[in-house]
């Protein structure tokens, strides 16, 4: 199985744009570390949360750009049976997650993503499938529960759109009354002038 975390290199960690570039994997053939290219064969550019800018910064503190991100304690490329036992399995057994495998969190983050209101398309670059038909038919359950903020979604906009509309006829009411308020007060100034013998000034005007 090719693994994309263990051969991700520092200069693919973009902490300011918060991106890891996920352009290699390592697969172990024979006891060896066999560096290719990802499973699709493209390169794909993985969202990185806020809450783990400070650790992966830290990780990576003081390490050259071809240097790999996570290594063994040896600073080797990490193998997945060894790290799936001595580290993995025994952190999952702790939170009481036993027998959780590493490419379920795979799937955990499509599940929180979706649940975020990310689209098909955001998923399918983020988990680097060939299409967006791939990502539906693996994850579709979680597109159909999607469907319900959809819902919640238009009828928050419909309310917006009300809303507007009642704002919108206000202020015509307002602007129509406002100029009545002004003829009103036009002919008050010509019956004042006209009881006061008055011609009304029309210079300037």
């Amino acid at each position: 199985m090719k693994h994309g975390l263990a051969a991700l290199r520092v200069r693919r960690v973009d902490l300011v744009k918060r991106r890891l570039l996920v352009a290699e994997s390592v697969t172990e053939v024979n006891g060896r570390a066999v560096f290719g290219t990802p499973k699709t064969h493209q390169r794909r550019s993985v969202p990185l949360p806020r809450f783990l800018v400070e650790p992966i910064a830290a990780q990576i503190a003081g390490r050259a750009g071809d240097e790999l991100v996570f290594t063994s304690p040896a600073g080797e490329v990490l193998r997945n049976n060894n790290f799936r036992r001595r580290v993995f399995d025994r952190a999952a057994e702790s939170v009481g997650l036993t027998g959780l495998t590493p490419h379920e969190l795979r799937h955990t983050a499509a599940s929180l993503a979706v649940a975020e209101g990310a689209n098909v398309k955001a998923v399918q670059r983020m988990l680097g499938h060939a299409s967006a038909a791939i990502t539906l038919d693996v994850y579709a359950d979680l597109f159909e529960d999607d469907l319900d903020q959809v819902a919640d979604r238009l009828d928050r906009a419909a309310g917006r759109a009300a809303a507007d509309s009642v704002r919108a006829e206000g202020a015509v009411r307002t602007s129509t009354r406002c100029v009545r308020v002004i003829d009103s007060m036009s002919d008050l100034g010509e019956w004042l002038v006209g009881r006061a013998g008055l011609e009304p000034a029309t210079e300037g005007l």
